[in-house]
């Protein structure tokens, strides 16, 4: 029974850093979108989201089996009732990764426009998915301190894009809608850091069984 679980374990953290790849490489896409978009763009960020949403279902799956079959308790019960709630995080991030592709046909063009610190903003929570899959997977506290801390880096990039979007707005007042649609993509980075940041509290749930919701 033991092998089983064992089995069963290591299938989920394999699913579990897939699902952390198609993350990273969905973030990937809403980025790339700000100054490639095209059909083709979307296309491949629906397939991506698929996969995602496919992921969840699995995981859900085989965590299902396990607390049912096997009745795990202590630490392996915490690891994966945190997954279980990982998931729930990976996917919403896959969502918002969506959201941000939709939003950005309607802005006005501006083809001059990199958009740095929003980029930026992306590469930082790709690198947050990552580590924080990881963190799970070696059930590593201090790599998973460290994606919490991170959240911080984004946090500053949002308020940064908030000032230069202010001073937009100042110098171009008809420049109002583009400038929201900015707003909101930014602001969905930025929750893509928070659920980041919620998959590592849950990976130090797994390993102490305290986490901050219940303190």
């Amino acid at each position: 029974m033991r092998d089983y679980f064992t089995e069963q374990m290591t299938k989920l953290n394999e699913e579990l850093i897939h699902m952390g790849a198609a993350c990273e490489e969905i973030i990937a896409m809403a980025s790339d979108a700000l100054t490639e978009w095209d059909e083709e763009l979307v296309g491949n960020v629906k397939r991506i989201g698929a996969q995602i949403d496919e992921s969840e279902r699995t995981i859900e799956n085989i965590c299902m089996k396990l607390l049912l079959r096997q009745q795990p308790v202590a630490r392996d019960l915490r690891c994966i009732s945190a997954a279980m709630k990982m998931i729930t995080d990976m996917e919403r991030i896959g969502d918002q990764a969506e959201d941000i592709v939709e939003i950005v046909p309607f802005m006005t063009r501006h083809p001059d426009e990199k958009y740095p610190k929003i980029r930026e903003m992306a590469r930082e929570t790709m690198r947050m998915v990552t580590e924080a899959v990881d963190a799970y997977v070696k059930q590593d506290l201090t790599l998973a301190q460290t994606v919490m801390q991170h959240d911080d880096v984004v946090d500053d990039y949002f308020t940064q894009v908030k000032r230069d979007i202010i001073s937009m707005i100042a110098e171009n007042p008809n420049g109002g809608e583009y400038a929201l649609d900015l707003l909101m993509i930014a602001k969905y980075f930025e929750r893509i850091g928070d659920h980041c940041t919620n998959i590592a509290e849950w990976v130090v749930f797994s390993v102490t069984g305290e986490h901050k919701e219940c303190q």
